[in-house]
């Protein structure tokens, strides 16, 4: 059976994996994933009209309440502001709270379905290939070969596909070896 999936998911699971390769601890990690997804999905809606720029909207803008923030993350381009959950853990900011882990699992366990392990295994692969540094540096182009195919425009907006690339769950798996074959030398 084929995956289907849209490009959110795949980009939450793979930023919550560069963002544990970066040394941050997994609950962190999959709310990370989750800002980058959002503010990708947030630049591709401005881009092709379906949202306005928070400064283009008329009205006030929304700020975070007062309280203790960490110096933002850059994972994968993007800057993440970070907040204390009640127990002191960082979490991504989802607007003037700190985000929920669950809630991100369980997103990304609906879209891999009984495809998660190995599809979170491949990512996890991939990673494990580039100093941490590095994989941030370069992790959303390697996001950008493998991710799920779409029309772009508003005809990929939220469209499922099958994926990674196109193939079944181990698609990804296929692309990594394809790409250790390349790097490697051996054809």
């Amino acid at each position: 059976m084929k995956l289907q999936v849209n490009r959110a998911p795949v980009l939450t699971l793979w930023a919550a994996i560069v963002a544990e390769r970066l040394g941050h601890p997994a609950d962190t990690a999959l709310t990370l994933g989750r800002a980058v997804a959002g503010s990708a999905a947030r630049a591709k809606a401005r881009a092709i009209g379906r949202e306005e720029r928070t400064a283009d909207r008329p009205g006030e803008t929304p700020r975070l309440a007062v309280r203790e923030i960490t110096a933002p993350v850059v994972l994968l381009g993007k800057r993440i502001k970070l907040l204390p959950n009640a127990d002191g853990e960082l979490r991504a900011a989802d607007g003037n709270q700190p985000a929920e882990p669950a809630a991100v699992e369980r997103y990304v366990a609906k879209a891999f379905g009984d495809q998660l392990a190995a599809v979170r295994q491949a990512m996890q692969d991939l990673a494990s290939r580039y100093e941490p540094a590095e994989l941030n540096r370069i992790g959303f182009r390697l996001y950008e070969k493998f991710r799920p195919e779409v029309p772009s425009g508003n005809a990929g907006w939220r469209q499922r596909r099958a994926g990674p690339r196109g193939h079944s769950g181990g698609g990804l798996k296929l692309w990594i070896n394809h790409e250790k074959t390349i790097t490697s030398g051996k054809h």
